[in-house]
C-alpha cells in the first residue's frame, strides 16, 4: 500500500512530506508524491498559445517532481516515488490516482494563511474531505517530525456509537501492528450558559450524568482493547472538558509522535469522508496531525 502525498511546489512547508514518511516508516508503506498542474482546454488544432501553456505546465510538473524526490531523498529508509499529472481540479486529480498507486491514505498539508503549528483546512482539502473513499491525513502548518520519526501514540475521538466502535477497532489493529500506544478521548463541552444560567444546578446534574455515561463507554472499550492484547501501559482514556473545542483540546497533553484520529459524520449517507461539525472544530484546534477516516 502507498501513502499518496498532495505535493505543491509553491508551498514553503515540507510538513506534508515529513508526515507521510513518518506514517510510512511506522507501518512499512511506500510514499508517492503527486503534483497536479493546470490542464489546458482541448482544441481541435492547438495554437501557439495552447502549446506554450502545455509546455509550461509540463515543465512545472517535471520540476516539482524533481524537487519532491530531492526532499524525499533525505528520508532514505522510506521507499518513495514522485510524478505529476495535469487536471482541472487538484482534489479530483488526486482522487483519480488512488487506484493507480494503490493508495491507502491521502496526505496533505495545511493552508499557508492559518496559524503556524495548527491544522488549517483549505478549500482543496475540504473538497477531499467531502469526496474521498480513503482516509485523509492533514499535517499542521510547519510540521516537523524528524528524519527517523515514527508514530508513538494514536488518540481516537470516541463517542461510544457504532461508527466510533468501528473506527476504534480499525485503529487498534494499526496500533498493534505498529507498536503505537492508544488513547481514547471523549470531548465534553460545558457551554457558558451551563455556568451562568439560573438553572445551572440542574444542568450540572445532567452534565455529571453524561460524564458517567462517557466514562462507562470508555470502560467498556478498555475491556475490549485488553481482550485484544493491549495493556495498561499502552492504553489510556480521557474525558476532555472545556467551554469550547479549543479549551477541551488544550486540557490534553500532546507530544512528538502523537496523531489524532477522528471519524467522519455518522449521519452522512455517502460511504465517503464527510466532516460533521464536531470533527471540523476538532481539526481547527489540533496542534498534531489529524487523520479523518470514512
Amino acid at each position: 500500500m502507498t501513502l499518496l502525498i498532495g505535493y505543491s511546489p509553491h508551498k514553503d512547508d515540507l510538513g506534508v512530506i515529513e508526515l507521510a514518511c513518518q506514517f510510512a516508516r511506522s507501518d512499512a508503506q511506500k510514499v508517492h508524491a503527486l503534483t497536479v498542474v493546470p490542464q489546458g482546454w482541448a482544441t481541435a488544432v492547438a495554437g501557439d498559445t495552447d502549446r506554450d501553456f502545455q509546455e509550461w505546465a509540463a515543465a512545472e510538473g517535471e520540476a516539482s517532481a524533481t524537487e519532491a524526490l530531492r526532499y524525499l531523498a533525505t528520508q532514505p529508509d522510506v521507499e518513495s516515488a514522485a510524478d505529476w499529472v495535469s487536471g482541472r481540479s487538484v482534489p479530483q486529480a488526486l482522487l483519480d490516482q488512488i487506484e493507480r498507486v494503490d493508495a491507502s491514505m491521502i496526505v496533505v498539508g495545511s493552508g499557508e494563511n492559518g496559524p503556524r503549528g495548527y491544522v488549517t483546512v483549505t478549500s482543496k482539502t475540504d473538497r477531499l474531505l467531502h469526496s474521498s473513499s480513503v482516509p485523509i491525513a492533514i499535517a499542521p502548518r510547519g510540521y516537523h517530525a524528524g528524519p527517523s520519526a515514527r508514530v508513538v501514540r494514536v488518540t481516537v475521538g470516541f463517542r461510544d456509537d457504532d461508527a466510533t466502535w468501528t473506527l476504534l477497532s480499525r485503529t487498534a489493529d494499526i496500533c498493534r501492528r505498529t507498536g503505537a500506544n492508544l488513547r481514547l478521548v471523549t470531548f465534553a463541552l460545558r457551554h457558558k450558559s451551563m455556568v451562568t444560567s439560573s438553572v445551572s444546578g440542574a444542568e450540572d446534574l445532567v452534565f455529571a450524568q453524561w460524564r458517567r455515561q462517557a466514562q462507562a463507554g470508555q470502560a467498556e472499550a478498555v475491556d475490549y482493547l485488553r481482550s485484544q492484547g493491549f495493556t495498561d501501559d499502552t492504553l489510556e482514556t480521557v474525558v476532555a472538558e472545556g467551554r469550547s473545542w479549543g479549551g477541551a483540546m488544550d486540557t490534553m497533553e500532546w507530544g512528538r509522535g502523537d496523531v489524532l484520529v477522528v471519524g467522519s459524520s455518522s449521519t452522512h449517507k455517502l460511504a465517503q469522508v464527510f466532516l460533521g461539525s464536531s470533527a471540523a472544530k476538532i481539526l481547527r484546534n489540533s496542534t498534531v496531525p489529524v487523520v479523518v477516516v470514512p
